[in-house]
């Protein structure tokens, strides 16, 4: 049974990217590109080949598949509900925010291994958002591990339960609010990002893989989706009652990541991309609600 949460992550993550992209058509009232788009994408890049240039170096080959081993290590971590997850120890927590970061970090050397000046600049701003991001889900989880007792995944989930207290129901939303918010810096969407912009001077991630082509590129994209998966999972679990049985709580994990992929389509629907220099700013605000929520468990413990 511990394998529920990978084996529904994956599930997930192959349904949320087509599921955004027709919620984007409906709202701009097109007929647009089907739910499976994504990965008719995919697998026409598995049928191409790799091409890669004489300034490039094993890094940037080898990067793509470290980034995508990161995160399935990361989603092996997440439990679903009460049945656990493939790997739980204490402090897995922390293990997870930095296996994801070392994923990134080859990401980032490879688009500076290209040589190019315009994924150079992509790769800063990616080093620059994820470090203001990475103190939210910090701040979140030590609150959350506070209130619990526990510092794994598995202990502070199956403690952490929805109550009558207000305190708790507020604590709840701040931490839905930040896993939302995290998850749009993280997989690089709007308003943070566009997945979908072509102009060098203001993209970021999608700057950083202008090198990469056939097989890499796909590798690339299942990465992103699988991160978004994982964070419609991380929401899952913080808010459902892990008392119900299991047939509810699959309603209920498919209900929020259908959630999940409807708020972020309709934020890139509806909501412009932020000024590159207001983004420090937004991804900030991000750590203060987090804030909010330790100060409130600081209160509670008194």
């Amino acid at each position: 049974m511990r394998l529920l949460g990978f084996l529904f992550l994956i599930v997930s993550a192959l349904l949320i990217p087509g599921f955004i992209l027709r919620i984007k058509s409906i709202a701009a009232g097109r007929k647009g590109p089907g739910i499976w788009q994504p990965y008719r994408d995919i697998a026409i890049l598995f049928a191409k080949g790799q091409v890669f240039s004489n300034t490039s170096g094993l890094i940037f080959q080898i990067a793509p598949a470290i980034n995508l081993s990161c995160i399935i290590a990361a989603a092996m971590l997440l439990p679903f509900g009460r049945y656990g997850s493939l790997i739980s120890f204490d402090g897995d927590f922390v293990y997870f925010l930095y296996i994801l970061a070392l994923g990134r970090f080859f990401s980032i050397i490879s688009a500076l291994d290209t040589g190019s000046s315009f994924e150079g600049m992509g790769a800063s701003r990616e080093a620059l958002f994820s470090m203001l991001a990475e103190p939210a889900f910090f701040i979140l989880f030590a609150a959350l591990a506070i209130v619990t007792g526990h510092t794994s995944f598995s202990g502070i989930f199956s403690e952490y339960t929805i109550s009558g207290d207000h305190n708790i129901l507020i604590m709840t939303l701040i931490g839905v609010f930040v896993l939302f918010q995290s998850s749009l810096v993280e997989t690089c969407r709007v308003p943070v990002d566009d997945p979908k912009t072509h102009l060098e001077l203001t993209m970021i991630h999608e700057v950083m893989i202008l090198d990469n082509s056939g097989f890499d590129k796909a590798l690339i994209h299942i990465s992103t989706y699988l991160k978004q998966a994982i964070y419609g999972l991380l929401i899952y679990n913080l808010i459902t009652p892990f008392k119900l049985n299991l047939v509810f709580q699959i309603i209920i994990f498919v209900l929020v990541q259908a959630l999940y992929a409807i708020t972020a389509g309709l934020i890139e629907s509806f909501r412009a991309r932020n000024k590159m220099n207001r983004n420090p700013k937004f991804i900030l605000t991000i750590s203060a609600v987090a804030w909010i929520a330790f100060v409130i468990i600081l209160i509670l413990k008194k």
